[in-house]
């Protein structure tokens, strides 16, 4: 049985490998310093109340702390943030030090400067799913700013811009 659980495994992630997602960065503060990570998983749930949903996976040296947050703050990447979605998707290195810059909300949370579409929310839940954590926030502030470049996409290990030739209807 275990074969067949390696090959359903291996074709989920090639499915999902060839499915793209907008790219976000999830920053956070457990009261133990910032936290943060690369994340393609970020979901609308609901409008009213306004909701969304990401995905925290066990092998990320940034989940236990993210987990613990009661707040978030979800960047929504343009190309412009390629380098910081490299820097947040890299473990094992201080993904808030050298060239990144970054601040604090008035309420605490850490903001990466520069990208001018985040919102923050409070955790109202979590569900454990497998190799995972499903994190609920309901958003409590957005920040829409103007963006001058296109939204950053992953597909298949690799980014991409999302312009307006890809339009097709």
């Amino acid at each position: 049985m275990r074969v067949q659980d390696d090959r359903l495994t291996e074709d989920f992630k090639t499915a999902f490998r060839d499915h793209p997602a907008g790219v976000a960065i999830i920053t956070a503060d457990d009261g133990g310093g910032p936290a943060g990570l690369t994340a393609t998983s970020v979901v609308s749930v609901s409008a009213e109340p306004a909701l969304l949903a990401f995905s925290l996976s066990v092998r990320s040296s940034a989940t236990p702390r993210l987990a613990r947050a009661r707040t978030v703050v979800v960047h929504l990447l343009g190309t412009a943030q390629l380098d910081l979605a490299k820097r947040f998707a890299t473990g094992g290195i201080d993904r808030f030090g050298g060239p990144v810059g970054w601040t604090r909300l008035p309420t605490g949370e850490p903001l990466l400067l520069g990208v001018d579409r985040w919102l923050r929310g409070g955790i109202v839940h979590q569900v454990a799913a497998g190799d995972a954590t499903v994190m609920i926030a309901r958003v409590q502030q957005v920040r829409t700013g103007h963006r001058n470049d296109a939204p950053l996409v992953y597909r298949d290990r690799s980014w991409y811009a999302l312009g307006d030739a890809a339009v097709l209807a």
